[in-house]
């Protein structure tokens, strides 16, 4: 999309945003239409890493996940849009913290944290809503978007609560600066992404498949002995969510190489396989295939 394309889709996103959400719902049933049916979304994508995913089940569980999935990212693509004029009245309404004590133990003992979470369920939310619910200096880490325009919007979206944003690239120098000025922050770090080949240095098994794996999360609290909580987002009914925080480890120096990384991944995998429906099967996430052992 050019500059015209995307000034033109801002103007109509401001005004339309405006809407209440019950009335842009009609607009997500309507958009579903279009991922699902015609002309359709990466439908052969889905399919695939579905059925990969899940070999025991059978094609008609199979089917019917795919298209709840359908009508969750038209949702998350609305709910997303609408953070353009959503009030933080809004936001703590429609998404609720279950145990805030967890994070404001850490900051009382001067932990710095990183939190772990996924494109499961609404991350978009979730981004805008951490700063409210902490004392923590919040930073949220991640990956730029090719298009410049559509990623300055959307990290303005994910900024308006004073969320700090910085780039995978640019995360160690953050944490110096904040150690540096004494500043206790968290980290949110979606850790389900795909490397770039050239960055793949680990492989697990995820959803039955050889997966390669982000280490940057484990690196990081190692370095600096933070603390890491896995955020788990769970869609209450539509338009609302509730999130838990987690803790997988107090203290990270030390720790065996790699037991941070699949302790995180695995329990992500739990949630999935729950409700497989709220991740982003969209994503072309086994790109790669981890090459076979020299002989």
């Amino acid at each position: 999309m050019g500059v015209i394309g995307f000034y033109l889709f801002y103007a109509v996103n401001w005004i339309i945003t405006l809407l209440p959400l019950r009335v842009l719902y009609i607009f997500s049933d309507l958009l579903f239409v279009i991922l699902y049916y015609f002309p359709s979304y990466r439908r052969k994508v889905v399919s695939a890493n579905l059925k990969n995913s899940f070999p025991e089940k059978s094609a008609e569980e199979l089917a019917a996940t795919e298209k709840k999935f359908y009508r969750h990212l038209a949702d998350l693509f609305i709910e997303t849009l609408k953070l353009t004029h959503m009030s933080n009245k809004q936001l703590l309404r429609r998404f609720t913290f279950n145990n805030p004590e967890l994070m404001e133990r850490l900051y009382k003992e001067g932990r710095n944290v990183v939190l772990v979470h996924s494109h499961y369920n609404n991350w978009e939310w979730l981004g805008a809503r951490l700063p409210l619910y902490t004392n923590y200096n919040s930073v949220g880490v991640y990956k730029p978007l090719r298009n410049k325009l559509f990623d300055r919007f959307l990290n303005n979206l994910r900024s308006k609560n004073n969320l700090e944003l910085a780039p995978m690239s640019g995360v160690v120098r953050e944490i110096i600066k904040n150690r540096k000025n004494n500043t206790l922050s968290f980290y949110g770090i979606i850790a389900d992404q795909t490397p770039a080949k050239r960055d793949i240095k680990y492989w697990t098994n995820f959803l039955n498949q050889e997966t390669p794996v982000y280490l940057g999360p484990e690196r990081i609290v190692v370095k600096y002995d933070m603390a890491l909580v896995f955020l788990n987002v769970q869609k209450v009914k539509r338009g609302h969510y509730s999130l838990t925080s987690e803790l997988m480890f107090e203290h990270t120096a030390g720790l065996p190489e790699y037991l941070i990384t699949e302790t995180h991944v695995k329990r992500l995998e739990e949630i999935i396989r729950e409700k497989p429906e709220f991740w982003i099967w969209s994503h072309r996430r086994w790109k790669h295939k981890k090459p076979a052992p020299d002989v």
